[in-house]
């Protein structure tokens, strides 16, 4: 949700982290603020709107000082608005701190830090731990030396909810940062340190990261790292290597993020072909894990149940991996939507296997129902695209997908690199050899050459208010991550039903002012779903189908229609969501909305 960077060295700090935080944009927010410190005084500027506008008027990199913290906020707690953007500092204004999360009991501290006398300037939730850590600094012994580490950690005892933050105080050279539940990496150079909720914010300075853990203090000076538990005790530094660089995470001459990300697809399924995961053979552990693993993909099959827990577009590609698994390796699997499933008493035993799919491998709610699944016995998995996440280094075992870095904030390639290590999951859990083809790579290049054929549908169909998505079987996952892409970027309203579901109610809703988009290749269900597409358009709806090239019936029944390459039928989601993301993609930027960070969106959903 919220951006946090830091930075600790030599250089001026304000134009370092104006770059950091305009790094950290794809992730959603609404105002931007940094606090540096400069001849033992605190600096800070902040406002509400995106950073080149605010950074226009408060010229960011003019801030003196090689010590500073900066933010981009996601509105939890207040509205947008200038007294409401981090930093905040205390009283005194002598300590200055940014804040990613929740803090849950925080009405009840403000009031008891009202009764000691502090005013408060915002309505958040945030401004109650910097007066916090205020407060207990200067409670410390007169006669010993005062500690922004233990002041801190007393402040942390008090506190309930999730939360990242990082704070610092105008007399000391170091930046105290610690993590219970929202992201924070620490990035390690020479004579100078970074910190930062995302790998993407400090990546151009660095590739040798520490990934800070729950319930883990930080303290960084611009010579060292020290790491120690909420209780105090030290912690020994485990030092990784990223091994994608800033180019990846560039427009590349394309008009926004997303588009790229479409089109990046074939290069994400061949990486995932050329690099197959070495516990699809039998007997061969899954080596991704912080743990020595047992999983293995004959073991598995001991498993009577798969359970999967994810979010949004996430969930999408867990739907779709219920009927792979399902259909492959025939073992019983159900799809969860996390937020639900951490918050009921869900039946499970150690028979069980809970695979948890994020892209950021941060998602609050998936992290939590991970924890609940393992509390429960179960074995745990996670499909995961960043390297040493939260989740990745919670479940038991990780398959990684091979994304790469994705900036726009409504899923495309990570969504589709999801599917494909599904596929191969599902594969090796029936024992087989990945039956995934290397001409999908092809046809899937095919369809990317639709781009200004769909182009013009959206100019067509722009104009709608109202979008009606169907399908069955596996088209029926696709019709609502293509109903959830065109409400993300385009704002417009979009319902996804199973095609058979018509008739029980939502074909009250056709008319020739609501479009049907309707997924209907030559497969298995081929034949029902051209039945319910003539009940639509015997009510005068319109219909715009993807189908099967050379389709004729399909082209004479429907108003448009988007052909796509015939594969073998079950590969058939690798193709159709191309056209799905391209319709919501080509009519967002015909409406000129801003399609890579969607409004009150964030890429990582990183609180409740």
């Amino acid at each position: 949700m919220c951006g946090i960077a830091g930075y600790i060295g030599e250089q001026p700090a304000g134009a370092l982290l104006l770059n950091a935080i305009r790094q950290l944009e794809y992730r959603g927010y609404d105002s931007v603020g940094i606090a540096t410190i400069h001849g033992g005084t605190l600096h800070v500027r902040k406002g509400v709107g995106k950073v080149s506008d605010v950074n226009a008027a408060l010229r960011f990199a003019e801030m003196a000082g090689t010590l500073g913290i900066s933010h981009t906020r996601w509105s939890t707690h207040g509205k947008p608005c200038q007294e409401n953007a981090h930093p905040f500092v205390d009283e005194r204004q002598e300590f200055a701190l940014v804040h990613n999360g929740i803090i849950e009991n925080y009405l009840e501290l403000k009031e008891k830090l009202r009764k000691e006398g502090v005013s408060f300037s915002s309505e958040t939730d945030s401004e109650v731990i910097v007066h916090l850590i205020a407060r207990n600094y200067r409670h410390q012994h007169e006669s010993e030396r005062r500690s922004i580490k233990e002041a801190v950690l007393k402040t942390l005892q008090e506190l309930q909810g999730a939360y990242a933050f990082c704070v610092l105080h105008q007399a000391s050279q170091e930046i105290i940062a610690v993590r219970n539940g929202s992201p924070l990496v620490i990035g390690l150079g020479e004579r100078e340190n970074f910190l930062a909720s995302d790998v993407s914010a400090l990546i151009q300075h660095t590739k040798r990261v520490i990934y800070v853990n729950d319930f883990e203090l930080a303290r960084v000076t611009k010579d060292a790292v020290e790491l120690f538990s909420f209780h105090g005790e030290k912690h020994p530094l485990h030092v990784k290597d990223i091994k994608w660089d800033l180019e990846q995470a560039q427009k590349q001459g394309y008009k926004h993020f997303m588009l790229k990300e479409i089109f990046e697809q074939p290069e994400v399924i061949a990486e995932s072909l050329r690099t197959p995961h070495s516990a699809f053979a039998p007997f061969v552990p899954l080596s991704f894990a912080s743990e020595p693993s047992t999983f293995t993909t004959q073991s598995a099959r001991r498993y009577k149940h798969i359970t999967i827990v994810a979010c949004g577009t996430a969930s999408y590609a867990g739907l779709l991996g219920k009927y792979l698994l399902e259909r492959i390796s025939g073992i019983p699997a159900v799809n969860e939507i996390a937020s639900e499933f951490r918050y009921r008493d869900p039946l499970l035993e150690n028979n069980s296997l809970v695979i948890a799919i994020s892209q950021s491998g941060e998602t609050a709610d998936t992290l939590a129902a991970i924890r609940l699944a393992k509390e429960k016995g179960a074995r745990t998995l996670g499909i995961i695209n960043v390297v040493d996440s939260t989740i990745a280094r919670e479940v038991a075992d990780v398959l990684y997908t091979r994304a790469g870095p994705e900036i726009g904030v409504a899923s495309t390639k990570a969504f589709t690199a999801q599917l494909v290590t599904l596929y191969q999951l599902a594969f090796a859990l029936a024992g087989k050899k990945s039956d995934l083809p290397f001409d999908i790579i092809e046809n899937v290049k095919k369809t990317l050459a639709l781009n200004e054929h769909i182009k013009q549908l959206a100019q067509k169909y722009y104009h709608s208010q109202n979008f009606l998505y169907i399908g069955r079987n596996t088209n029926f996952p696709l019709a609502l991550e293509g109903a959830l892409k065109l409400k993300e970027i385009s704002y417009i309203h979009a319902e996804a039903y199973p095609a058979g579901e018509l008739k029980h109610g939502p074909i009250a809703l056709v008319s020739e002012e609501m479009p049907t988009i309707a997924i209907c290749p030559q497969d298995a269900v081929y034949q029902k779903t051209l039945s319910n597409i003539e009940e639509i358009k015997a009510r005068n709806g319109k219909v715009i189908a993807i189908g099967t090239e050379g389709d004729t019936t399909l082209q004479k029944l429907c108003d448009d229609v988007i052909f796509v390459p015939k594969v073998d039928e079950i590969f058939y989601p690798l193709v159709l969501a191309i056209p799905l993301q391209l319709f919501a993609y080509h009519i967002a930027d015909i409406k000129e909305c801003d399609v890579d960070q969607p409004r009150n969106l964030a890429k990582s959903v990183t609180v409740e």
